[in-house]
């Protein structure tokens, strides 16, 4: 893999077949990530993370577990959230003891 001293971003990397890390990804599946919302500008998104998770388990509550929408907010903490944090949540649930109100 090549590259330059200063910059060590995905756009810089490139492997030997001359493809940069962005294109490769680019050719494997679309690349996203969680849209923007305005309720958290500029801050630490873990409250964006933590809100998509309860939001996402309250939906499927509520709406029932084939209710397309939902799944909005799952791609939104599958992005944005530590897969241990949402394992953790996810115990915590199956036990009863999970401190977000859904």
């Amino acid at each position: 893999v090549a590259t330059s001293t200063a910059d060590h971003s995905a756009d810089s990397i490139v492997n030997f077949s001359g493809m940069s890390a962005v294109a490769i990804m680019s050719e494997e599946g679309k690349m996203e990530t969680a849209p923007f919302d305005p309720r958290y500008p500029n801050q630490n998104q873990t409250k964006y993370c933590y809100q998509s998770f309860v939001d996402f388990h309250r939906c499927q509550k509520i709406k029932g577990e084939d209710y397309e929408p939902c799944n909005y907010f799952q791609k939104v903490y599958k992005s944005m959230c530590p897969n241990s944090w949402t394992e953790k949540w996810g115990e915590q649930m199956e036990e009863g003891n999970f401190a977000g109100k859904i």
